[in-house]
């Protein structure tokens, strides 16, 4: 299978996974997400660690170590992946499901900004429609809001800037993630140990079951970003910025209709542009596929004859 192809899957895989996460997360609402964005990330490193072990990856992480540019890379990821997940744990606990996937509706046009100023990537005439209209739809319900939507950018710059670096790294999933949850672990345990000392635990409090799920915080939050790791060294910064609209398109959904969360005209008819532009993209990715599909076939047909 060719590896862009295998980057689309992973990075399907990864925004399917994210995209559901709300209803995880609601089940934790009884925590801070300070304290649970600490045990997300400890319980990630546990999580990765075996996976390093059973796959027999540690010489790869060591030379990872090795590289300056690569490690330096990781720990800056390892930092805004943090500020990411703690952002979107604060906003789903606290009510503002639709504001994290304005947020994720965001992050695609700022993904694709990086790609075409910093990686000189190129888009199509029909990319740039479709971009027009996303960031204008995009700007009239940031309007709407009423205020500046502090929960939707900050995602937008932290996973924009997250997948930018990682694709820099171009290092492995799992030894890659590795170095980013041994970046930030001190940083969680000190905050576990501090919220304890100071008697503002939670996690421990509300018996078994409710500790069991933040211990597969670990394993949850593992399992898509290794996907997304492996896509990102597959694939453009502007495919990924694609496959990025499952997410909050999910996210959306729970949050008007499972947590019914307020949406108001001008809040529909931006969505409504924004999966506009969704569908122009959808329909010029089909059409330049095509078309390359074509051109491949008629070169062979010609070295054949």
């Amino acid at each position: 299978m060719p590896e862009q192809r295998k980057g689309f899957i992973y990075g399907f895989t990864a925004y399917l996974m994210w995209g559901l996460f709300p209803l995880y997360w609601r089940l934790l609402d009884r925590s801070g997400a300070i304290e649970l964005l600490a045990h997300r990330v400890v319980w990630s490193l546990l999580t990765i660690v075996g996976l390093v072990a059973v796959l027999r990856k540690f010489g790869q992480v060591k030379a990872l170590l090795r590289q300056p540019r690569k490690r330096w890379a990781l720990m800056g990821a390892a930092l805004l992946i943090s500020v990411n997940w703690g952002t979107y744990i604060f906003g789903v606990i606290n009510g503002h499901v639709v504001e994290t996937s304005l947020g994720y509706f965001i992050t695609p046009l700022f993904a694709v900004f990086l790609g075409v100023v910093v990686l000189k990537e190129r888009l199509q005439p029909l990319q740039w429609v479709a971009l027009t209209i996303a960031f204008i739809a995009v700007l009239g319900l940031a309007i709407e809001n009423g205020r500046p939507p502090w929960i939707a950018i900050i995602l937008t710059f932290s996973w924009g800037f997250y997948g930018l670096v990682k694709k820099k790294a171009d290092a492995g999933a799992i030894e890659g993630m590795a170095i980013e949850s041994a970046t930030v672990v001190p940083l969680a345990i000190a905050a576990i140990v501090v919220l304890g000392v100071q008697g503002q635990s939670t996690v421990t409090q509300d018996g078994t079951g409710y500790f069991v799920l933040v211990l597969l915080t670990g394993p949850l939050t593992a399992v898509p970003l290794l996907f997304f790791g492996a896509a990102a060294t597959r694939s453009s910064l502007t495919t990924l910025g694609l496959l990025n609209y499952i997410a909050p398109i999910l996210q959306f959904i729970c949050g008007v209709t499972l947590f019914h969360e307020h949406m108001s005209p001008m809040r529909w008819a931006g969505f409504g542009l924004v999966w506009l532009a969704l569908m122009i993209f959808t329909f010029d990715g089909m059409r330049r596929r095509r078309k390359t599909l074509a051109l491949a076939r008629a070169a062979l047909a010609t070295s054949a004859a």
